[in-house]
């Protein structure tokens, strides 16, 4: 048994979610604030059969997308940095990490 923890935009939340759905995984969706700008995020968590982890990171790399956002310079960064000029950062996709599950019980 394994357990996935995809870091995804909540932008492409709803279509990874609704896609794990339709192939038959079930999901937990925790709302997580996190990276570079502190904006918000969706942790999905998926448990699985290891031979079903490929399958559900296929899903996740189809349904999550990296895009080019600017930031207003404005809006400061992060330890006080205010850049002066807007930046293009690139934001989405996900980061998924894979984690063995030592037991696993429904009560």
């Amino acid at each position: 048994m394994k357990l996935i923890l995809a870091i995804i935009n909540r932008d492409d939340a709803g279509a990874v979610t609704q896609n794990l759905t339709k192939r038959g995984f079930s999901s937990t969706k925790l709302s997580t604030t996190g990276g570079f700008l502190l904006a918000g995020n969706v942790t999905v968590l998926v448990g699985v059969d290891e031979e079903k982890v490929q399958e559900v990171i296929d899903v996740i790399k189809e349904h999550s997308h990296s895009r080019k956002q600017m930031i207003p310079a404005s809006t400061e960064v992060n330890y006080g940095y205010y850049p002066s000029m807007p930046v293009e950062v690139t934001v989405g996709g996900a980061t998924i990490f894979v984690v063995d599950i030592e037991r696993f019980e429904r009560v």
